[in-house]
């Protein structure tokens, strides 16, 4: 199985197009980080409401476990401060909330811009390459098979009419000498439809 073309050309736009399409990926997947990055900075408000909650909750703990110490009222000082330092939790753990859908969010925009990108890439560029493998594939088991080399001819014969202007122009033309089975026009187009696909004989 041939990868590249075997002709400089072809071969050359053939590894650029490769390149390319690495290089898009490699973009996509860098753009899609960032975007990741951009949308996790939503979450700095929840990472504050957080830390807000947890100090306030600690604070209110203390000072309520403080409170628990005055004389004859200490309990009910305390009861009203530990109230407090739970509602703070709740607080803290709405900040978290917050932080975990924020994250979430950045992670499937991150994961769809990725996925969107590998597909459209994969569409563009891997079916030409796979039609152009199968096809010098198709063409080497016909060059190899008997009277292959007249098929390629053939091939050669109803293709573009500019390349054949490679091919010296018999007496009677080129249709006419290879109806009669003339061995050197037929290994001359059959040559002409190789290039054509980016092969050498």
């Amino acid at each position: 199985m041939r990868l590249y073309a075997q002709t400089r050309a072809r071969r050359f736009r053939q590894i650029l197009a490769d390149l390319i399409a690495v290089v898009l990926l490699a973009a996509a997947v860098r753009l899609a980080m960032a975007v990741h990055d951009g949308i996790m900075r939503l979450a700095e408000p929840g990472r504050q409401v957080e830390d807000a909650g947890g100090r306030l909750a600690s604070g209110l703990g203390n000072a309520g476990d403080a409170a628990s110490n005055v004389p004859l009222v200490g309990g009910l000082l305390r009861k009203p401060l530990q109230s407090a330092a739970e509602a703070s939790n709740g607080l803290s753990d709405a900040g978290q909330s917050i932080q975990d859908a924020v994250g979430r969010i950045a992670n499937l925009t991150a994961l769809a811009l990725i996925v969107t990108s590998v597909l459209f890439v994969l569409v563009t560029w891997l079916p030409p390459r796979v039609r152009w493998i199968r096809r010098c594939a198709h063409l080497q088991d016909l060059l190899d098979s008997p009277g292959g080399a007249d098929l390629l001819a053939l091939r050669a014969l109803t293709g573009p009419v500019k390349a054949l202007t490679a091919v010296p122009l018999p007496p009677g033309g080129l249709a006419d000498a290879w109806r009669r089975g003339d061995e050197q026009v037929i290994d001359d187009l059959s040559r002409v439809a190789l290039k054509q696909a980016g092969l050498r004989p």
